[in-house]
């Protein structure tokens, strides 16, 4: 249980509350729809006022314009940005125990790497000769970390996560389970019996602040680096190919697939399942709707999108079936234009 009091001080209220709300107890974090006695919750968009309404929640995070529909029994702690706010209290309610800054008994450290302080390596975890690891790092268990690579101040690799050799993670990043990073590169040149492998002798290079999720590959660069900037999100599963670049503060959410030597620009947001041909240059602050195929760059930033969203599946037989007739009425326009010029 946390009283309100605590949870206050983590945030930048617009209202006072009384003693009596700040030594109230709060148990968890839920919905608005599904939120109990001894639970709050937040409303970030207006359209849940209904659901506000009729919360039995203890406390509401919300802006000043929704305040007024907070009902009588529960506590309005009124903020800028609820959403924000949601997510920096959320880490009060963390159900994850501490990690101990200990070197696990299994852990394989070479003599040579650079340990700083209090550093936490779990078991089986393997690093090579000439690695670095930063003050208050987590290294998970199972995880490998290649001869000189570096990992930053406070950056956590959750368990199972690959840094290949060479490869340099920032400060305060967060690589989650299953994620490799420095892996090689697609390159191949053809011969007439097959293909040959191309080194790829890059590095992949990561900013600060940044997340890579589970099972998420980003390539190492084949001579150049594959560079990700800071306060970049990858979420899970996602494939960077060598030498992209990754402009600072964009997201990229599930599945995206960017082939090699793209560069996408800073502020851009990629939606689920959106794929990137080779060579392309993404400005600044474009956004991408979920399943883009994206085969040109953009110049100015903006919305992008292509691929057909879901409808009935008999609408979509038709529609279907009239796209495969447009080459034949092209040519039936064409034919009709030639006659219309004779004729005048």
């Amino acid at each position: 249980m946390i009283n309100l009091k605590t949870i206050a001080a983590e945030l930048d209220l617009l209202n006072e509350l009384n003693e009596a709300q700040l030594a109230l107890s709060i148990r968890s974090l839920a919905p608005l729809d599904s939120a109990k006695s001894g639970d709050i919750s937040f409303l970030s968009s207006k359209k849940y006022r209904r659901v506000l309404s009729e919360t039995k929640a203890s406390a509401v995070l919300l802006s000043e314009a929704d305040a007024e529909f907070c009902p009588a029994d529960c506590v309005a702690l009124v903020v800028k940005d609820p959403y924000l706010s949601y997510a920096i209290i959320s880490h009060l309610f963390s159900t994850e125990s501490a990690i101990e800054p200990i070197i696990h008994p299994t852990a394989q450290v070479d003599a040579s790497v650079s340990l700083g302080e209090n550093v936490a390596i779990g078991a089986y975890a393997v690093i090579e000769p000439g690695a670095k690891i930063g003050d208050n790092a987590i290294i998970g268990a199972h995880c490998f970390i290649g001869e000189h690579s570096e990992v930053g101040a406070r950056t956590r690799l959750h368990h199972r996560v690959t840094l290949a050799h060479h490869c340099v993670l920032g400060n305060d990043c967060q690589v989650f389970s299953g994620a490799v990073i420095g892996s090689d590169g697609f390159g191949y040149a053809p011969t007439e019996t097959g293909w040959h492998a191309i080194a790829q002798i890059g590095r992949v290079l990561v900013g600060d602040r940044v997340e890579i999720g589970a099972n998420t590959t980003v390539d190492r660069g084949a001579i150049d680096d594959t560079i990700i900037e800071h306060d970049v999100i990858l979420d899970n599963q996602i494939m960077i190919g060598h030498n992209v670049k990754i402009g600072a503060k964009s997201v990229l959410v599930a599945q995206v697939g960017v082939a090699g030597s793209t560069s996408i620009g800073k502020n851009c947001t990629i939606g689920g399942q959106s794929g990137f041909a080779g060579h392309l240059e993404i400005a600044d602050n474009s956004f991408f709707a979920g399943q883009s195929m994206v085969t040109k760059g953009t110049k100015q930033g903006g919305y992008y999108a292509s691929g057909i969203p879901a409808q009935d599946g008999n609408e979509w037989r038709k529609m279907v079936a009239r796209i495969r007739q447009l080459d034949k009425l092209s040519e039936r326009v064409k034919e009709l234009e030639a006659q219309l010029s004779q004729d005048s």
